[in-house]
Protein backbone atom coordinates (compact mmCIF):
# COMPACT_ATOMS: atom_id res chain seq x y z
CA UNK A 1 0.00 0.00 0.00
CA UNK A 2 1.42 3.35 -1.01
CA UNK A 3 2.07 6.12 1.47
CA UNK A 4 -0.80 8.54 2.11
CA UNK A 5 -0.09 11.96 0.50
CA UNK A 6 0.79 14.66 3.03
CA UNK A 7 -2.12 16.90 2.04
CA UNK A 8 -4.57 14.07 2.77
CA UNK A 9 -3.30 13.36 6.29
CA UNK A 10 -5.02 16.16 8.28
CA UNK A 11 -8.31 14.97 9.72
CA UNK A 12 -10.29 17.99 8.59
CA UNK A 13 -9.31 17.33 4.95
CA UNK A 14 -10.53 13.74 5.20
CA UNK A 15 -13.78 14.87 6.85
CA UNK A 16 -14.36 17.50 4.15
CA UNK A 17 -13.83 14.91 1.45
CA UNK A 18 -16.31 12.59 3.15
CA UNK A 19 -18.86 15.42 3.47
CA UNK A 20 -18.52 16.42 -0.20
CA UNK A 21 -18.88 12.80 -1.28
CA UNK A 22 -22.02 12.55 0.85
CA UNK A 23 -23.48 15.72 -0.71
CA UNK A 24 -22.89 14.36 -4.21
CA UNK A 25 -24.46 11.00 -3.36
CA UNK A 26 -27.47 12.64 -1.73
CA UNK A 27 -27.99 14.96 -4.71
CA UNK A 28 -27.58 12.45 -7.53
CA UNK A 29 -28.93 9.35 -5.76
CA UNK A 30 -31.30 10.51 -3.00
CA UNK A 31 -32.49 7.00 -2.13
CA UNK A 32 -28.93 5.78 -1.58
CA UNK A 33 -28.15 8.94 0.32
CA UNK A 34 -30.97 8.30 2.80
CA UNK A 35 -29.78 4.71 3.15
CA UNK A 36 -26.38 6.04 4.28
CA UNK A 37 -27.92 7.60 7.41
CA UNK A 38 -26.76 4.78 9.76
CA UNK A 39 -23.12 5.66 8.99
CA UNK A 40 -23.55 9.15 10.39
CA UNK A 41 -25.71 7.96 13.29
CA UNK A 42 -23.18 5.29 14.24
CA UNK A 43 -20.26 7.74 14.36
CA UNK A 44 -22.23 10.21 16.48
CA UNK A 45 -23.28 7.42 18.84
CA UNK A 46 -19.70 6.22 19.24
CA UNK A 47 -18.47 9.67 20.23
CA UNK A 48 -21.48 10.50 22.41
CA UNK A 49 -20.75 7.20 24.18
CA UNK A 50 -17.47 8.77 25.36
CA UNK A 51 -18.84 12.16 26.40
CA UNK A 52 -20.11 11.29 29.90
CA UNK A 53 -17.02 9.35 31.13
CA UNK A 54 -14.59 11.88 29.62
CA UNK A 55 -16.40 14.81 31.26
CA UNK A 56 -16.60 12.96 34.58
CA UNK A 57 -12.91 12.11 34.78
CA UNK A 58 -11.62 15.50 33.66
CA UNK A 59 -13.82 17.42 36.13
CA UNK A 60 -12.97 15.07 38.98
CA UNK A 61 -9.24 15.41 38.28
CA UNK A 62 -9.47 19.17 37.81
CA UNK A 63 -11.13 19.72 41.19
CA UNK A 64 -9.16 17.02 43.02
CA UNK A 65 -5.89 18.63 41.97
CA UNK A 66 -7.02 22.20 42.55
CA UNK A 67 -4.68 23.71 45.12
CA UNK A 68 -7.35 26.09 46.48
CA UNK A 69 -10.74 24.42 46.77
CA UNK A 70 -12.29 27.77 47.70
CA UNK A 71 -11.34 29.00 44.24
CA UNK A 72 -13.96 26.63 42.82
CA UNK A 73 -16.82 28.89 43.90
CA UNK A 74 -15.11 31.95 42.47
CA UNK A 75 -14.50 30.26 39.12
CA UNK A 76 -18.11 29.08 39.00
CA UNK A 77 -19.46 32.56 39.68
CA UNK A 78 -17.25 34.18 37.06
CA UNK A 79 -18.23 31.52 34.55
CA UNK A 80 -21.95 32.06 35.09
CA UNK A 81 -21.56 35.85 34.80
CA UNK A 82 -19.65 35.45 31.56
CA UNK A 83 -22.24 33.05 30.14
CA UNK A 84 -25.14 35.40 30.92
CA UNK A 85 -23.44 38.42 29.33
CA UNK A 86 -22.44 36.60 26.14
CA UNK A 87 -25.72 34.74 25.62
CA UNK A 88 -27.69 37.95 26.18
CA UNK A 89 -25.50 39.63 23.56
CA UNK A 90 -26.23 36.74 21.17
CA UNK A 91 -29.98 37.09 21.74
CA UNK A 92 -29.83 40.86 21.18
CA UNK A 93 -27.76 40.52 18.01
CA UNK A 94 -30.19 37.97 16.55
CA UNK A 95 -33.07 40.31 17.34
CA UNK A 96 -31.35 43.30 15.71
CA UNK A 97 -30.36 41.43 12.55
CA UNK A 98 -33.89 40.08 12.18
CA UNK A 99 -35.22 43.65 12.09
CA UNK A 100 -32.54 44.88 9.71
CA UNK A 101 -32.74 42.04 7.18
CA UNK A 102 -36.49 41.30 7.61
CA UNK A 103 -36.25 37.76 6.18
CA UNK A 104 -39.95 36.98 6.72
CA UNK A 105 -41.38 40.20 5.30
CA UNK A 106 -43.82 39.71 2.44
CA UNK A 107 -44.59 36.03 3.08
CA UNK A 108 -48.13 36.85 4.31
CA UNK A 109 -48.75 33.43 5.84
CA UNK A 110 -52.26 32.78 7.13
CA UNK A 111 -52.01 31.36 10.69
CA UNK A 112 -55.10 29.23 10.01
CA UNK A 113 -53.17 27.22 7.41
CA UNK A 114 -50.40 26.13 9.81
CA UNK A 115 -50.11 22.45 10.65
CA UNK A 116 -49.85 22.25 14.44
CA UNK A 117 -49.48 18.45 14.39
CA UNK A 118 -46.09 18.73 12.69
CA UNK A 119 -44.56 20.39 15.74
CA UNK A 120 -46.60 18.77 18.52
CA UNK A 121 -43.60 16.80 19.75
CA UNK A 122 -41.42 19.87 20.13
CA UNK A 123 -44.21 21.81 21.84
CA UNK A 124 -44.79 18.96 24.30
CA UNK A 125 -41.08 18.82 25.15
CA UNK A 126 -40.97 22.59 25.56
CA UNK A 127 -43.92 22.49 27.97
CA UNK A 128 -41.94 20.20 30.27
CA UNK A 129 -38.95 22.54 30.43
CA UNK A 130 -40.11 24.54 33.47
CA UNK A 131 -37.63 26.14 35.88
CA UNK A 132 -38.36 23.60 38.62
CA UNK A 133 -38.02 20.66 36.21
CA UNK A 134 -34.75 22.07 34.91
CA UNK A 135 -33.12 22.12 38.35
CA UNK A 136 -34.60 18.77 39.37
CA UNK A 137 -33.20 17.30 36.17
CA UNK A 138 -29.66 18.17 37.29
CA UNK A 139 -29.84 15.57 40.08
CA UNK A 140 -30.01 12.01 38.66
CA UNK A 141 -32.23 9.32 40.18
CA UNK A 142 -29.16 7.17 40.88
CA UNK A 143 -25.42 7.59 40.52
CA UNK A 144 -25.35 5.34 37.46
CA UNK A 145 -28.44 6.90 35.87
CA UNK A 146 -26.53 9.97 34.69
CA UNK A 147 -24.07 7.81 32.75
CA UNK A 148 -26.77 5.54 31.34
CA UNK A 149 -28.66 8.49 29.85
CA UNK A 150 -25.49 10.33 28.86
CA UNK A 151 -26.85 13.72 29.96
CA UNK A 152 -24.24 16.39 30.64
CA UNK A 153 -25.60 18.34 33.60
CA UNK A 154 -26.18 15.33 35.92
CA UNK A 155 -22.70 14.04 35.07
CA UNK A 156 -21.20 17.47 35.88
CA UNK A 157 -23.10 17.48 39.18
CA UNK A 158 -21.74 14.06 40.19
CA UNK A 159 -18.22 14.92 39.02
CA UNK A 160 -18.14 18.10 41.11
CA UNK A 161 -19.24 16.14 44.20
CA UNK A 162 -16.60 13.44 43.63
CA UNK A 163 -13.88 15.98 42.85
CA UNK A 164 -14.61 17.97 46.01
CA UNK A 165 -14.60 14.77 48.09
CA UNK A 166 -11.19 13.74 46.71
CA UNK A 167 -9.79 17.25 47.18
CA UNK A 168 -10.87 17.38 50.85
CA UNK A 169 -9.60 13.85 51.56
CA UNK A 170 -6.11 14.84 50.43
CA UNK A 171 -3.28 12.29 50.52
CA UNK A 172 -5.52 9.52 51.84
CA UNK A 173 -7.09 9.07 48.40
CA UNK A 174 -4.03 9.82 46.29
CA UNK A 175 -4.07 6.28 44.88
CA UNK A 176 -7.73 6.64 43.84
CA UNK A 177 -6.97 9.96 42.16
CA UNK A 178 -4.17 8.26 40.22
CA UNK A 179 -6.61 5.55 39.08
CA UNK A 180 -9.06 8.20 37.81
CA UNK A 181 -6.16 9.79 35.94
CA UNK A 182 -5.24 6.47 34.31
CA UNK A 183 -8.87 5.93 33.31
CA UNK A 184 -8.88 9.41 31.76
CA UNK A 185 -5.78 8.54 29.72
CA UNK A 186 -7.47 5.35 28.51
CA UNK A 187 -10.59 7.27 27.46
CA UNK A 188 -8.52 9.79 25.51
CA UNK A 189 -6.83 6.93 23.70
CA UNK A 190 -10.23 5.48 22.73
CA UNK A 191 -11.33 8.87 21.42
CA UNK A 192 -8.21 8.90 19.26
CA UNK A 193 -9.24 5.59 17.73
CA UNK A 194 -12.78 6.76 17.03
CA UNK A 195 -11.63 9.92 15.26
CA UNK A 196 -10.44 7.82 12.34
CA UNK A 197 -14.10 7.14 11.56
CA UNK A 198 -14.96 10.84 11.28
CA UNK A 199 -14.84 10.97 7.43
CA UNK A 200 -17.27 8.03 7.22
CA UNK A 201 -19.59 9.70 9.72
CA UNK A 202 -19.55 12.98 7.78
CA UNK A 203 -20.29 11.10 4.57
CA UNK A 204 -23.36 9.38 6.03
CA UNK A 205 -24.74 12.52 7.70
CA UNK A 206 -24.45 14.73 4.63
CA UNK A 207 -25.73 12.06 2.23
CA UNK A 208 -28.88 11.63 4.30
CA UNK A 209 -29.48 15.37 4.75
CA UNK A 210 -29.23 16.21 1.06
CA UNK A 211 -31.03 13.02 0.00
CA UNK A 212 -33.90 13.65 2.41
CA UNK A 213 -34.46 17.39 1.96
CA UNK A 214 -32.71 18.17 -1.32
CA UNK A 215 -30.86 21.36 -2.18
CA UNK A 216 -33.91 22.85 -3.91
CA UNK A 217 -35.90 23.00 -0.66
CA UNK A 218 -33.55 25.70 0.59
CA UNK A 219 -34.37 28.36 -2.02
CA UNK A 220 -37.54 29.86 -0.46
CA UNK A 221 -35.74 30.37 2.84
CA UNK A 222 -32.36 31.35 1.43
CA UNK A 223 -32.60 34.91 2.79
CA UNK A 224 -33.11 33.70 6.35
CA UNK A 225 -30.34 31.13 6.08
CA UNK A 226 -27.82 33.57 4.60
CA UNK A 227 -28.69 36.15 7.27
CA UNK A 228 -28.35 33.55 10.03
CA UNK A 229 -25.02 32.21 8.81
CA UNK A 230 -23.70 35.75 8.34
CA UNK A 231 -24.82 36.69 11.85
CA UNK A 232 -23.09 33.65 13.33
CA UNK A 233 -19.94 34.56 11.41
CA UNK A 234 -20.05 38.16 12.68
CA UNK A 235 -20.73 37.00 16.22
CA UNK A 236 -17.76 34.63 16.20
CA UNK A 237 -15.26 37.04 14.67
CA UNK A 238 -16.81 40.15 16.25
CA UNK A 239 -18.05 39.50 19.78
CA UNK A 240 -16.05 36.34 20.48
CA UNK A 241 -13.11 37.87 18.63
CA UNK A 242 -13.00 40.78 21.10
CA UNK A 243 -13.26 38.39 24.05
CA UNK A 244 -10.49 36.21 22.65
CA UNK A 245 -8.29 39.25 21.96
CA UNK A 246 -8.68 40.35 25.59
CA UNK A 247 -7.40 36.93 26.60
CA UNK A 248 -4.37 37.47 24.37
CA UNK A 249 -5.31 34.99 21.62
CA UNK A 250 -6.45 35.74 18.08
CA UNK A 251 -9.83 34.24 17.24
CA UNK A 252 -8.75 33.21 13.74
CA UNK A 253 -5.78 31.23 15.02
CA UNK A 254 -8.01 29.57 17.60
CA UNK A 255 -10.54 28.60 14.92
CA UNK A 256 -7.77 27.16 12.74
CA UNK A 257 -6.43 25.23 15.73
CA UNK A 258 -9.89 23.69 16.28
CA UNK A 259 -10.59 23.09 12.58
CA UNK A 260 -10.86 19.29 12.90
CA UNK A 261 -13.47 19.53 15.63
CA UNK A 262 -15.34 22.33 13.83
CA UNK A 263 -15.66 20.23 10.68
CA UNK A 264 -16.89 17.28 12.74
CA UNK A 265 -19.44 19.53 14.47
CA UNK A 266 -20.51 20.90 11.10
CA UNK A 267 -21.05 17.43 9.68
CA UNK A 268 -22.86 16.08 12.74
CA UNK A 269 -24.94 19.19 13.37
CA UNK A 270 -24.18 18.70 17.07
CA UNK A 271 -21.47 19.90 19.46
CA UNK A 272 -21.36 16.75 21.59
CA UNK A 273 -19.29 14.51 19.25
CA UNK A 274 -16.43 17.04 19.36
CA UNK A 275 -16.50 17.60 23.13
CA UNK A 276 -13.84 15.06 24.19
CA UNK A 277 -11.33 16.44 21.67
CA UNK A 278 -12.13 20.03 22.66
CA UNK A 279 -11.24 19.24 26.27
CA UNK A 280 -7.95 17.75 25.13
CA UNK A 281 -7.03 20.61 22.86
CA UNK A 282 -7.78 23.33 25.38
CA UNK A 283 -5.51 21.61 27.90
CA UNK A 284 -2.80 21.28 25.27
CA UNK A 285 -3.27 24.97 24.50
CA UNK A 286 -2.26 25.95 28.02
CA UNK A 287 -5.62 26.25 29.82
CA UNK A 288 -5.59 24.79 33.32
CA UNK A 289 -7.34 21.44 33.52
CA UNK A 290 -9.55 22.56 36.41
CA UNK A 291 -10.83 25.51 34.35
CA UNK A 292 -11.40 23.44 31.23
CA UNK A 293 -13.19 20.72 33.18
CA UNK A 294 -15.63 23.18 34.75
CA UNK A 295 -16.24 25.77 32.03
CA UNK A 296 -16.65 23.66 28.90
CA UNK A 297 -19.14 21.01 30.12
CA UNK A 298 -21.17 23.68 31.93
CA UNK A 299 -21.09 25.84 28.81
CA UNK A 300 -22.65 23.02 26.79
CA UNK A 301 -25.82 23.64 28.81
CA UNK A 302 -25.64 27.33 29.69
CA UNK A 303 -23.62 28.94 26.90
CA UNK A 304 -25.34 27.93 23.67
CA UNK A 305 -24.62 31.06 21.64
CA UNK A 306 -25.77 29.61 18.31
CA UNK A 307 -29.17 28.63 19.74
CA UNK A 308 -29.58 32.14 21.22
CA UNK A 309 -28.97 33.81 17.85
CA UNK A 310 -31.29 31.35 16.12
CA UNK A 311 -33.99 31.79 18.74
CA UNK A 312 -34.49 35.54 18.32
CA UNK A 313 -33.89 35.59 14.55
CA UNK A 314 -36.37 32.76 13.99
CA UNK A 315 -38.95 34.41 16.21
CA UNK A 316 -38.67 37.72 14.32
CA UNK A 317 -38.86 35.79 11.03
CA UNK A 318 -42.07 34.06 12.09
CA UNK A 319 -43.62 37.31 13.33
CA UNK A 320 -42.83 38.99 10.00
CA UNK A 321 -44.11 36.00 8.02
CA UNK A 322 -47.44 36.14 9.89
CA UNK A 323 -47.64 39.94 9.74
CA UNK A 324 -47.40 40.38 13.53
CA UNK A 325 -45.89 43.65 14.79
CA UNK A 326 -43.97 43.18 18.03
CA UNK A 327 -43.77 46.11 20.44
CA UNK A 328 -40.52 47.10 22.18
CA UNK A 329 -41.87 45.70 25.44
CA UNK A 330 -42.67 42.37 23.82
CA UNK A 331 -39.18 42.17 22.35
CA UNK A 332 -37.61 42.86 25.75
CA UNK A 333 -39.76 40.06 27.17
CA UNK A 334 -38.47 37.80 24.38
CA UNK A 335 -34.88 38.58 25.42
CA UNK A 336 -35.67 37.84 29.06
CA UNK A 337 -37.56 34.61 28.34
CA UNK A 338 -35.01 33.51 25.74
CA UNK A 339 -32.17 33.82 28.25
CA UNK A 340 -33.94 31.08 30.24
CA UNK A 341 -35.44 28.85 27.55
CA UNK A 342 -32.10 28.50 25.74
CA UNK A 343 -30.47 26.92 28.79
CA UNK A 344 -30.03 23.19 29.02
CA UNK A 345 -30.98 22.48 25.38
CA UNK A 346 -27.73 20.81 24.33
CA UNK A 347 -28.98 17.37 25.34
CA UNK A 348 -32.53 17.82 24.03
CA UNK A 349 -33.34 16.41 20.56
CA UNK A 350 -33.99 19.39 18.28
CA UNK A 351 -32.77 21.72 21.02
CA UNK A 352 -33.09 24.87 18.91
CA UNK A 353 -36.67 24.00 17.98
CA UNK A 354 -37.57 23.16 21.57
CA UNK A 355 -36.10 26.46 22.81
CA UNK A 356 -38.09 28.33 20.16
CA UNK A 357 -41.30 26.48 21.05
CA UNK A 358 -40.76 27.19 24.75
CA UNK A 359 -40.20 30.89 24.04
CA UNK A 360 -43.29 31.18 21.85
CA UNK A 361 -45.38 29.42 24.50
CA UNK A 362 -44.11 31.77 27.21
CA UNK A 363 -44.38 35.03 25.25
CA UNK A 364 -47.72 34.26 23.57
CA UNK A 365 -47.42 36.82 20.76
CA UNK A 366 -46.68 34.34 17.94
CA UNK A 367 -48.56 31.00 17.71
CA UNK A 368 -46.41 27.96 18.52
CA UNK A 369 -47.70 26.23 15.37
CA UNK A 370 -45.79 28.84 13.33
CA UNK A 371 -42.51 26.99 13.83
CA UNK A 372 -43.79 24.44 11.32
CA UNK A 373 -42.63 27.00 8.74
CA UNK A 374 -39.05 26.25 9.77
CA UNK A 375 -39.19 22.45 9.73
CA UNK A 376 -37.77 22.19 6.21
CA UNK A 377 -34.61 24.20 6.87
CA UNK A 378 -33.96 23.67 10.57
CA UNK A 379 -31.53 20.83 9.84
CA UNK A 380 -29.44 23.11 7.62
CA UNK A 381 -29.38 25.89 10.22
CA UNK A 382 -28.43 23.40 12.93
CA UNK A 383 -24.86 23.23 11.65
CA UNK A 384 -24.32 26.98 12.15
CA UNK A 385 -25.92 26.80 15.59
CA UNK A 386 -23.64 23.96 16.64
CA UNK A 387 -20.41 25.46 15.29
CA UNK A 388 -21.13 28.87 16.85
CA UNK A 389 -21.86 27.30 20.23
CA UNK A 390 -18.76 25.10 19.95
CA UNK A 391 -16.44 28.05 19.30
CA UNK A 392 -18.23 30.05 22.00
CA UNK A 393 -17.41 27.45 24.63
CA UNK A 394 -13.78 27.24 23.52
CA UNK A 395 -13.46 31.03 23.87
CA UNK A 396 -15.23 30.88 27.26
CA UNK A 397 -12.63 28.45 28.61
CA UNK A 398 -9.76 30.60 27.35
CA UNK A 399 -11.37 33.76 28.78
CA UNK A 400 -12.04 32.31 32.25
CA UNK A 401 -8.56 30.73 32.36
CA UNK A 402 -7.01 34.13 31.58
CA UNK A 403 -9.28 35.81 34.14
CA UNK A 404 -8.15 33.32 36.78
CA UNK A 405 -4.48 33.63 35.82
CA UNK A 406 -4.40 29.99 34.75
CA UNK A 407 -3.69 30.40 31.06
CA UNK A 408 -0.13 29.72 29.89
CA UNK A 409 -0.21 32.47 27.27
CA UNK A 410 3.31 31.82 26.00
CA UNK A 411 2.50 28.16 25.41
CA UNK A 412 -0.86 29.03 23.83
CA UNK A 413 0.70 31.40 21.32
CA UNK A 414 3.41 28.89 20.49
CA UNK A 415 0.82 26.15 19.89
CA UNK A 416 -1.39 28.40 17.75
CA UNK A 417 1.57 29.60 15.69
CA UNK A 418 2.70 26.03 15.13
CA UNK A 419 6.06 26.44 16.87
CA UNK A 420 5.18 24.16 19.79
CA UNK A 421 4.88 20.41 19.30
CA UNK A 422 1.46 18.98 20.09
CA UNK A 423 1.96 15.24 19.47
CA UNK A 424 -1.23 14.10 21.12
CA UNK A 425 -3.51 16.03 18.83
CA UNK A 426 -1.75 15.95 15.49
CA UNK A 427 -3.98 13.97 13.08
CA UNK A 428 -1.00 12.51 11.25
CA UNK A 429 0.14 10.55 14.29
CA UNK A 430 -1.33 7.38 15.67
CA UNK A 431 -4.04 7.56 18.32
CA UNK A 432 -1.73 5.76 20.68
CA UNK A 433 0.14 9.01 21.22
CA UNK A 434 -2.95 10.51 22.83
CA UNK A 435 -2.66 8.46 25.94
CA UNK A 436 1.12 8.93 26.04
CA UNK A 437 0.74 12.68 26.11
CA UNK A 438 -1.99 13.00 28.70
CA UNK A 439 -0.35 11.48 31.75
CA UNK A 440 2.47 14.04 32.06
CA UNK A 441 -0.02 16.80 31.23
CA UNK A 442 -2.18 15.84 34.20
CA UNK A 443 0.86 15.81 36.47
CA UNK A 444 1.83 19.28 35.33
CA UNK A 445 -1.59 20.68 36.16
CA UNK A 446 -1.57 18.92 39.48
CA UNK A 447 1.61 20.76 40.51
CA UNK A 448 0.26 24.22 39.74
Amino acid sequence: MGRVPRWLRPLYVQVLIGAVAGILLGHFAPAWGMDAKPLGDLFIRLLKMMVAPVIFTIIVLGIARMADVKALGRVGLRTVVYFEIVTTAALAIGLAVGHIVQPGAGMNVDPATLDASAISGFAKTAASQSLADFFLHIVPDTFVDAFVKGEILPVVFLAVLCGCALAHAGSRVQALTAVVEQVSDMLYRIVGYLMYLAPIGAFGAMAFTIGRYGAGSLLPYLKLMVAFYATCFLFVFGVLGLVSRWAGIGIWRLVVYLRDEIVITLGAGSTEPALPRLLQKLEALGCDRSIVGLVVPTGYAFNIDGVCIYLTMALIFLAQALGIDLTLGQQLVILLVGSFTSKGMSGVPGGGFVALAATLSSVGTVPVAAIALLLGIDRFMGEARAVTSFIGNAVAAVFVAKWEGKLDLQKARAVLQGTACDPALTPELSPGSVGTHQAPAATTYGNR
